[in-house]
């Protein structure tokens, strides 16, 4: 198998990345992203177009995020097998139309937030959570939005851990160029380095009041 892909019609980030054109794109943990700053509303959605007609013209399909300060596009991994193989011409596409328009890219915006609830081995909580927020199950251990809109939730278990305690963490996922910024930036607001022993790939922290985020750049570098 080709080293830029994970299966059929699939690519690794990695191998997203060495695609012509998509300088503009980072891999979060839901895809690859990218962040277009704009002058106003009608700026913005002036890419929509041609979003949509990358999309049908690469076979993707691309959640698009307008907003009077941009706009967002990701490319959503929606099986667990990789990035679409279709992605980078479509990203290439998307960044090309967004130079045309005077649409700024902004790769050290892109971002995405998961939820990880660790539970006792005994339990299951996602059936809980899944109706309590209206999520469906994806794969054997996580739940998502429908549309995309909320945190993606990721449940696993700790052995040996007290029943009835809950415990749930934030994963955010941001570009590999930004990670080191963003753990320094955390630390300086009070935070506190809980573990370092994966870095470059993940940093975990604690706040002031021992609440755990893990700052996350594996998914914009893996092979």
């Amino acid at each position: 198998m080709d080293e830029s892909t994970s299966g059929p019609g699939r690519l690794t980030p990695a191998g997203f990345h060495r695609a012509p054109g998509v300088s503009d794109w980072r891999v979060t943990g839901t895809g690859p992203q990218a962040v277009f700053t704009a002058t106003s509303l009608s700026h913005a959605a002036e890419l929509v177009r041609p979003v949509a007609l990358a999309a049908d013209r690469c076979g993707v399909l691309p959640d698009i995020d307008v907003r009077p300060e941009g706009v967002v596009v990701r490319i959503p991994i929606r099986d667990p097998e990789g990035i679409p193989e279709g992605a980078a011409a479509f990203a290439a596409a998307v960044s090309e139309a967004a130079a045309e328009l005077r649409l700024i890219a902004a790769p050290s915006r892109v971002q995405s937030i998961g939820i990880y609830v660790a539970q006792h081995s005994g339990a299951d909580a996602r059936p809980f959570f899944r109706a309590a927020l209206g999520y469906e199950d994806l794969g054997d251990t996580d739940a998502v939005d429908p549309l995309r809109c909320g945190p993606p939730l990721a449940f696993n278990p700790i052995s040996g851990d007290v029943p009835a305690r809950g415990r749930t963490h934030f994963d955010v996922f941001v570009p590999a160029d930004q990670a080191r910024a963003r753990v320094d930036a955390a630390l300086a607001a009070g935070g506190r380095l809980a573990d370092d022993s994966h870095a470059p790939a993940w940093w975990s922290l604690a706040s002031p009041d021992n609440h755990g985020v893990d700052i996350a750049s594996w998914t914009d570098t893996s092979d």
